[in-house]
């Protein structure tokens, strides 16, 4: 499969960001816990430059708990201010204003010295489609203000919230890049559903979701639908759509409805907590790692 999925109105949202951001304190970028380096756009490092930033490791909740600390060290290496957040539930949203007045502190204690007192910090909410922002945003401000949506591309325009007299947000459209130079990267969006399905095969992504987690999640599948997992990916599909009931004309397995189902089960953390992509270290040395505490999480 080949990735690529750039509308024409991410072109425009990209333009008014750089725009925009001329305005702003801090820069909140938020990233899906379970691919925070993929889900990371590339293009907001240069839109932000010279800003604060903060990343929202979202989704938390999703993810392997070792891998996501791991993950905020190296974050926080890098110079990113950062916090663990489910917006859906609202976990670790409150901690979210004091994460702002630290990354701002040098901001507010300038103008303090300039005489400028109770002037809000401008945050501009940043990330890619379906990542979770209008989400968040709604929680953190504790009401309806940003269009939500399961699909991408729900929100197309931009939009100032007032949170309280100390923080306004600027709410921006979710936006990709133009080039997946990294075809591992647009597979990783399109396991968690950054990427407009209509334009997937759900099989094949189904497919490759399954040889994943039976090399880094051994026994992950066979636990979550009762079945015997096999070395060859469509076998295994094969026996979750036997045990699902899933059934095509003929009484043969449907396996397109069984590879929905698997992806709709992960992207939902129905089959257990799974990180795709792994921090600094090497990729055999993580395996080890990895299957070490997948056991302990998910048990």
């Amino acid at each position: 499969m080949h990735f690529q999925w750039y509308p024409g109105h991410m072109t425009k949202a990209k333009r008014m960001m750089q725009e925009d951001i001329k305005l702003i304190d801090v820069v909140i970028e938020l990233v899906d816990a379970r691919i925070p380096l993929s889900s990371k756009n590339p293009d907001i490092d240069q839109i932000a430059k010279n800003k604060s930033r903060i990343i929202l490791l979202n989704k938390y909740d999703l993810a392997s708990q070792q891998q996501t600390n791991a993950w905020k060290s190296w974050f926080e290496e890098k110079g990113f201010f950062v916090a663990l957040v489910n917006s859906k539930s609202g976990t670790g949203v409150k901690n979210v204003h004091e994460v702002i007045q630290q990354a701002c502190k040098e901001k507010i204690e300038r103008d303090r010295k300039r005489g400028i007192m109770n002037r809000p910090v401008r945050a501009m909410v940043v990330g890619i489609p379906n990542v979770g922002k209008s989400t968040f945003i709604n929680s953190f401000a504790g009401r309806a203000c940003a269009k939500t949506g399961n699909k991408p591309g729900v929100t197309k325009g931009k939009q100032w919230i007032r949170l309280n007299k100390n923080v306004e947000l600027l709410d921006t459209p979710g936006i990709l890049w133009p080039k997946f130079e990294d075809q591992l990267v647009g597979l990783r969006l399109a396991f968690i559903g950054s990427i407009k399905e209509e334009i997937l095969n759900m099989s094949e992504l189904s497919l490759e979701l399954i040889k994943f987690l039976h090399e880094h999640y051994k026994g992950m599948l066979a636990n979550k639908y009762e079945i015997e997992e096999s070395e060859d990916s469509l076998e295994t599909l094969t026996n979750i759509a036997v045990k699902r009931g899933c059934k095509q004309k003929g009484d043969l397995p449907d396996i397109d409805k069984a590879a929905s189902i698997v992806v709709d089960d992960f992207r939902n953390g129905r089959i257990g907590r799974v990180t795709l992509e792994f921090p600094i270290f090497e990729e055999k040395e993580e395996t080890e790692e990895v299957d070490e505490t997948i056991k302990e999480e998910n048990n």
